[in-house]
């Protein structure tokens, strides 16, 4: 970025020279910044407004919109670039991949179904649960896949306990014949 004192050089150099390679062989920098420079000033100071550059696969992207609708976003780029190839689409495929996955995305930003709640049943998920018992208190460390029934229990050596892996491993210990924890 040119400070102001440059740009108003640059904008003096080519009044007096007429062409931007002189100009910028009198300020020290490139016919490509010169043009920009003169063309930010005549457009009052402000930048010109860049425009959209066309793209090859303007002329199909309706045609994936409408795909991607009718599959709800299901199908793969593979399965549409014959129909794009039929419709005019000469491209590369990785360009095409580009498009399906723009589109793809965008629908699936504005049919999102939202967040469902969880419906766990029992032995689905590992429950761990912590309690302390007799005296003097310890803490024990419970674990369960059934609902209300304890598959392993240990005993802490320490008194303060810390979630995670600080207290050590539970051990999995299965039900014996009297239908306790063993």
């Amino acid at each position: 970025m040119k400070s102001a004192r440059e740009r108003m050089d640059i904008i003096s150099a080519y009044r007096e020279v007429g062409t931007s390679r002189g100009a910028a062989a009198m300020c020290g920098t490139t016919a490509k910044t010169v043009r920009r420079v003169i063309a930010r000033h005549e457009a009052g100071g402000v930048a010109p407004a860049r425009v959209a550059r066309a793209r090859n696969y303007d002329p199909v992207a309706e045609l994936v919109a409408a795909r991607v609708e009718k599959t709800k976003a299901r199908i793969s780029a593979k399965r549409l670039l014959p129909a794009a190839r039929a419709a005019g689409y000469e491209g590369s495929a990785r360009n095409f991949r580009r498009l399906v996955a723009a589109q793809k995305a965008l629908w699936r930003n504005e049919n999102h179904r939202g967040r469902r709640p969880a419906v766990w049943s029992p032995g689905q998920h590992l429950v761990i649960d912590w309690g302390r018992a007799g005296f003097p208190a310890r803490v024990l460390r419970g674990a369960g896949l059934e609902p209300g029934a304890v598959r392993a229990v240990r005993r802490q050596r320490a008194r303060r306990h810390h979630a995670g892996a600080a207290g050590g491993v539970l051990r999995a210990v299965g039900r014996g014949p009297g239908g306790g924890a063993g």
